[in-house]
């Protein structure tokens, strides 16, 4: 030490005590006495500041300020390597933050610089207990029991604490909800119980609380594929392949996987394009490539089902959604289609029934109330007269093929055809209704109003309650068969 530096220790030393020793000591012990109190002076400096990052930690971690908090902490444990309780408030820290790993060093280091402190034991019994590691957890909460003064009780209810946890997997999941491996036995027993919903809830976690975990991956993806969920099962199978692109069980489910997505999504996008035929033979497809899973052949049923009623095929469409019915029978959605293709093949009480079934399962549904609704009035309009079944034609059928019918009809039962009165009357009342069925089906607005139930020829249905509808023996709309037309008849008789 320099003469400068001496003489500025000394005076330090002399602020301090506020004596001045140069005057009661030699020069040598001076030196001595000078170093011995500058270390003094150096420690309290330090003791003021580890308590100065202690008490700003408290308040940061009090007022939510975690990340700053812990730097406070940090600093304290730096200064002062040997309190168990600097070590002890940053791990509350970490707690706070769910940094649970990174806690449990800093318990373990205030239990070894303080083996009675109970609350870190029960800290560090609570982590290890959670992770699974359960014969340090119980060595810790054993301490706890011989350490503590509680009563008998709390002892007796932390050794049945752990001797049940111990027994019952399934309690103890939630208790150590860290531990992959009992999650994954707990797991299994879901899917030996048929509850797959619930082991994919247990295996979700284990894939981020083990490093590579590509068993909890492929068994994910197998679970959530047998579910229907195949946009999620390709997601899953494609992590087990970011682990290991080579991994051969990954890799073989991933090529079904994205095979039978693939067709389930090209089928839907054909519906919404109406393309109905190409999506029946890609849901065919499906059915081929999946033929061991319920869920995808109910589907593809299902959505065949509905294409064939909307290109207007009844018979079919009624074959293939009564198959679907038999595999889903709370299908909705099938029900309501089968009505659909019922309505098309005229069968309006079997639409009827189809339609309040589906009800049942589904009654915040728009499209089954009004459907029930139309099929109520087809089946009352009906009872009366149906312009499709006069002309002999199908639902579907076109201008043509209308016309077509009513020609043929109309030269059938032309009154000039007939002799007696009796016979002209009857012939009379069955051409009105043939011109009648013509004329509604060849008018798109009237034929629409038909086909959504309501009869645009019936009195009851037009302004005025009036106008010569069939129960007046009126022509609609001022059409009279008999006079001039565009349709002209020749009529021989022998």
């Amino acid at each position: 030490m320099n003469e400068q530096n001496y003489v500025q220790n000394i005076q330090n030393i002399n602020k301090v005590l506020k004596i001045n020793v140069c005057q009661s000591l030699s020069q040598t012990p001076r030196k001595i006495f000078a170093i011995f109190i500058l270390n003094i002076k150096k420690k309290k400096k330090e003791g003021f500041y580890i308590e100065h990052h202690l008490e700003m930690g408290r308040k940061l971690l009090a007022a939510g300020q975690l990340a700053e908090a812990l730097s406070h902490y940090h600093s304290a444990v730096e200064g002062d390597s040997k309190n168990y309780l600097t070590y002890y408030k940053r791990a509350a820290v970490f707690l706070a933050m769910g940094k649970s790993k990174s806690a449990l060093p800093d318990l373990t280091r205030a239990i070894q610089l303080k083996p009675d402190f109970l609350a870190a034991r029960l800290q560090r019994g609570n982590i290890l207990m959670k992770q699974g590691n359960t014969q340090e957890a119980r060595e810790d909460f054993e301490a706890v029991v011989r350490f503590t003064a509680l009563g008998f009780p709390f002892h007796l209810l932390i050794l049945h604490f752990i001797k049940h946890t111990m027994r019952c997997s399934f309690d103890f999941v939630q208790i150590s909800p860290w531990d992959p491996e009992s999650r994954e036995l707990r797991a299994d027993c879901y899917i030996r119980m048929g509850d797959p919903q619930k082991a994919i809830q247990d295996l979700t976690p284990t894939t981020r609380l083990r490093n590579d975990n590509r068993a909890a991956f492929l068994k994910l993806s197998m679970l959530h594929y047998s579910l229907g969920e195949h946009h999620e099962s390709l997601n899953h199978i494609r992590e087990c392949l970011k682990l290991d692109q080579d991994d051969k069980e990954c890799f073989s489910h991933y090529k079904q996987v994205k095979k039978l997505s693939k067709q389930l999504d090209v089928a839907e996008e054909l519906i919404q394009e109406d393309r109905y035929q190409e999506a029946i033979d890609k849901y065919e497809s499906v059915m081929k490539t999946e033929p061991s899973v319920q869920f995808y052949t109910n589907l593809a049923k299902e959505r065949i089902c509905f294409c064939l009623v909307k290109v207007k095929l009844a018979l079919e469409a009624i074959d293939v959604c009564s198959e679907a019915h038999q595999r889903d029978p709370r299908n909705a959605n099938v029900l309501r289609d089968r009505a659909e293709a019922y309505i098309l093949n005229q069968e309006y009480e079997k639409a009827v029934q189809d339609y309040q079934e589906a009800r049942e399962f589904d009654g915040d549904s728009n499209d089954i109330r009004e459907g029930l609704e139309r099929a109520q009035k087809l089946l009352k309009i009906s009872r009366k007269r149906d312009y499709y079944k006069i002309l002999g034609v199908n639902r579907n059928a076109n201008k043509q093929e209308i016309i077509k019918a009513y020609r043929k009809l109309a030269q059938q039962w032309h009154p000039d055809n007939f002799q007696s009165e009796a016979e002209k009357k009857e012939a009379e009342k069955k051409f009105i209704d043939i011109a009648s069925a013509k004329e509604v089906l060849t008018d798109p607005e009237m034929r629409q109003k038909f086909d959504a139930g309501e009869d645009p020829l019936d009195p009851e249905n037009q302004q005025g309650g009036g106008g010569g509808g069939h129960g007046g023996h009126g022509w609609p709309f001022h059409f009279n068969p008999f006079e001039s037309g565009s349709f002209h008849f020749k009529f021989q008789y022998n």
